[in-house]
């Protein structure tokens, strides 16, 4: 029997920009594909999906869920607690809002909807973004009927059968980049961030959260960059930004500088950029392959299963990026990245290597993954 429309879909997951982000684009995805689908997000309290789901214009609810620590902590001993109350509000919210779907992205909040869904035989996907499975998904994998993925051999997690490749979905500015070219845009980024047309510039973006290593390696360098004329575009973090802001202690536009605990407008920063220096998130990486820039990986050494420094290396390995480690980096990152500043040649070979991994239509694979997957679950038996 088909289903009654308008569709009810729920997006579970989160924790960072690089899970958050692709969800909101998967949830526009299916709103374009049917504008009175009704969706509802469910996320981690305190994580930063509880604000940034609501900025874009949809409801979500909070899960008393976090992950487990690598040390000794509390909070690990409430795990099992975090874990049973938060399968037991997974299972009201289904039984209160009925989906017709249920979409994993990963982090926290994706373990308990996701598994509550398909004990209550909800049809559910899952969105796997990076090259290495991480553990939550992992987990559902047996649970769900599809899984859609970012990068080639991830039946090496995952059943075959359930594997599509769609690539990672990005925010529609980024998209509106890739599609039309930066062509033009140059100028209008670098007035928008007060920089000079004239100047090579640096993009460093650590994250949502920000990152102390790439921080600290811009400060350490930063007498290099100003003597080269460089201007650098720096997304710092929030809770970076007072401290880098007092080390710092340059008239920030006048030395080319521009600091921002977080930046809005990405299209207008890559658009500035001539080589990027950034953590190795499956985001970022999606990101940066549409709009063809060269990029220095600096992965986090603090995520699960290290998949950033699996993430980084794997464009390394088709010579579409270069990568520095976090111990590398307070030595060798700018060097690096003024070595390659002024290597046009390499420039180049990263760019036209990185443009092939990217997906325009990441999120548009999805959603439609996810009006398939109603369709064929509600399919009458021959």
């Amino acid at each position: 029997m088909k289903p009654t429309k308008p569709y009810r879909i729920i997006i579970s997951g989160g924790g960072t920009g690089g899970h958050i982000y692709p969800a909101i684009a998967i949830a526009n995805a299916l709103k374009e594909m049917h504008a009175d689908t009704n969706i509802l997000f469910v996320g981690a309290k305190g994580r930063m999906e509880m604000q940034k789901v609501p900025e874009a214009g949809y409801d979500i609810i909070g899960l008393w869920i976090s992950g487990i620590q690598r040390r000794f902590t509390l909070d690990n001993l409430a795990f099992p607690l975090k874990v049973t109350t938060s399968l037991v509000k997974a299972s009201k919210i289904i039984s209160d809002f009925k989906p017709h779907a249920a979409v994993g992205v990963g982090g926290f909040a994706s373990g308990p909807l996701i598994y509550a869904a398909s004990y209550r035989g909800i049809p559910s996907l899952l969105q796997e973004q990076n090259s290495y499975a991480g553990l939550t998904n992992k987990w559902l994998a047996d649970k769900v009927q599809k899984i859609c993925v970012a990068h080639e051999g991830m039946d090496r997690f995952f059943p075959e059968h359930k594997l599509v490749f769609t690539g990672n979905p990005v925010r529609q500015n980024i998209v509106d980049v890739a599609t039309k070219g930066l062509a033009g845009k140059r100028e209008e980024a670098l007035a928008a961030f007060g920089l000079s047309p004239e100047k090579k510039t640096i993009l460093v973006i650590g994250g949502s959260l920000g990152a102390r290593t790439l921080n600290n390696s811009v400060i350490d360098g930063i007498d290099k960059l100003i003597q080269q004329d460089i201007q650098v575009i720096w997304q710092c973090g929030q809770s970076y930004y007072q401290e880098m802001t007092e080390m710092l202690n340059v008239e920030l536009h006048a030395e080319g500088i521009v600091l921002r605990e977080f930046i809005k407008q990405m299209d207008l920063a890559y658009a500035a950029a001539d080589v990027v220096i950034s953590r190795a998130g499956a985001l970022a990486i999606s990101e940066l392959s549409l709009v063809k820039k060269p990029v220095i990986f600096v992965p986090s050494p603090n995520v699960a299963e290290d998949h950033q420094r699996k993430n980084a290396e794997a464009l390394v390995k088709l010579d579409a990026a270069l990568m520095v480690t976090d111990k590398e980096a307070p030595d060798s990152l700018i060097d690096t990245a003024i070595g390659l500043l002024y290597d046009e040649n390499r420039q180049q070979m990263l760019q036209e290597n990185i443009a092939r991994l990217g997906r325009p239509d990441a999120a548009q694979h999805i959603a439609q993954e996810v009006m398939d997957l109603i369709e064929d679950v509600n399919k009458p038996a021959v």
